[in-house]
């Protein structure tokens, strides 16, 4: 073997980052716990354990804890994480809403505020996130040099760059803008841009009905369609960042497959003006007032609704027998109607399919993006204070 070939010795201060990182995992994962506890589940011995101890005190990034009183201490110290040592704005930006909260490295809500938005173009969405953030700072009672980053979902697919918002259509002037180069000069903070959907479907993984689930959609029904899949456990942006753009599915079909809001009132109208079914509801229509009355057994509405649940049938298909995923999970101002859709969705996919997947409602509703958002963020700020933590401790 030439000198060129030969392995590289180990350097220590890699081993000593990775020490400090396995023990300050340990400590987040069994919070309280002892020292002799983070040496037997991590593998490592008590006096590397105490050395990274050291350097994660050092740093403020763990502290002494109290020790549950329900258990044996037999005088052990224990320790706990700093939740609060950095925080995390998300924001989900909608076409009539702006949704924004700060979380802390637990995930924990510490402001949580909305702010209506009257048909904004991109000018005024920067800076209603501008006031928002000031705003939800303020709320938090700490000081805002603890933030590390943004995490904005936006209705658009992102560019590889992170930079520019394509196939964005409910926001003037948000379509080819680079949103992200200005935010970041807006808020002063590194920012990541999120397609709102995929940030649903990973709001819904975190906290919400998929959560454990590996590869599975979330489909949003509204004004528009989309989705988020998340394929072994990572979130699939595809080549160009558009993956999910359902509104494309099916292009090129003749016959009227989309199950959003404004094929849903042209179908109400439709079947209205033909007659044939009785129904309480009358012109101009209103989506949520069509679910209603199919709650209430009007004949129209329940032959909408059904209809609807079809076209919805008609999106899921193609995705479950491509990718074979576990789980769907129904979301959007239209996809949240599960009791009249899940079962007719259910039944047909079962019946098309010899592998159909589970079919439920979102659990987290219109909080999905901004969920996704604070865990995409909250997991960056993980790793963040770790890769800071000498600049801290020598602070």
């Amino acid at each position: 073997m030439t000198r060129a070939s030969k392995p590289r010795r180990a350097i220590p201060p890699l081993l000593k980052d990775l020490n400090e990182r396995t023990v300050l995992d340990t400590i987040r994962a069994g919070a309280p716990i002892s020292r002799a506890e983070i040496s037997r589940r991590a593998g490592i011995s008590k006096p590397t354990v105490s050395l990274a101890l050291q350097s994660l005190l050092d740093a403020g990034l763990v502290r002494d804890a109290v020790h549950d009183p329900d258990g044996p201490s037999y005088g052990a110290v224990f320790f706990e994480p700093v939740q609060d040592v950095a925080l995390v704005l998300g924001l989900d930006l909608g076409a009539r809403f702006l949704r924004g909260a700060i979380c802390d490295l637990s995930g924990r809500i510490r402001a949580r505020q909305d702010v209506e938005l009257n048909g904004p173009d991109a000018g005024q969405a920067i800076e209603a996130i501008a006031a928002l953030r000031k705003s939800l700072v303020g709320a938090t009672g700490l000081p805002s040099e603890l933030l590390d980053s943004a995490v904005i979902g936006v209705p658009g697919a992102i560019d590889a760059s992170n930079e520019t918002v394509h196939l964005a259509t409910n926001i003037h002037g948000l379509e080819g803008r680079e949103l992200g180069s200005e935010l970041r000069d807006r808020l002063g903070l590194p920012v990541t841009l999120e397609n709102d959907i995929n940030l649903a479907a990973l709001g819904e993984r975190w906290q919400g009905v998929a959560r454990g689930v590996d590869d599975f959609a979330f489909l949003s029904i509204g004004t528009g369609m989309g989705a988020g899949l998340i394929l072994r456990g990572e979130l699939h942006h595809g080549h160009h960042g558009a993956a999910g753009e359902l509104d494309y599915a099916l292009t090129g079909m003749s016959e009227e497959l989309s199950p959003c809001a404004g094929a849903l009132l042209a179908l109400t109208a439709r079947l209205a003006g033909e007659g044939a079914l009785e129904t309480s509801l009358a012109a101009p229509y209103d989506a949520r007032a069509v679910f209603t009355a199919a709650r209430g057994g009007d004949p129209l509405g329940r032959a909408v609704a059904a209809e609807i649940a079809r076209r919805i049938a008609l999106h899921i298909a193609p995705i479950a027998a491509v990718a074979d995923v576990r789980l769907v999970v129904l979301g959007g101002g239209l996809g949240a109607n599960g009791d009249l859709l899940l079962e007719p969705v259910r039944g047909l996919l079962a019946d098309w399919l010899p592998y159909p997947p589970s079919v439920e409602v979102s659990s987290l509703g219109d909080a999905a993006v901004l969920t996704g958002a604070l865990d995409v963020g909250r997991r960056s700020a993980l790793d963040s204070v770790f890769v800071n933590r000498k600049a801290v401790a020598q602070s």
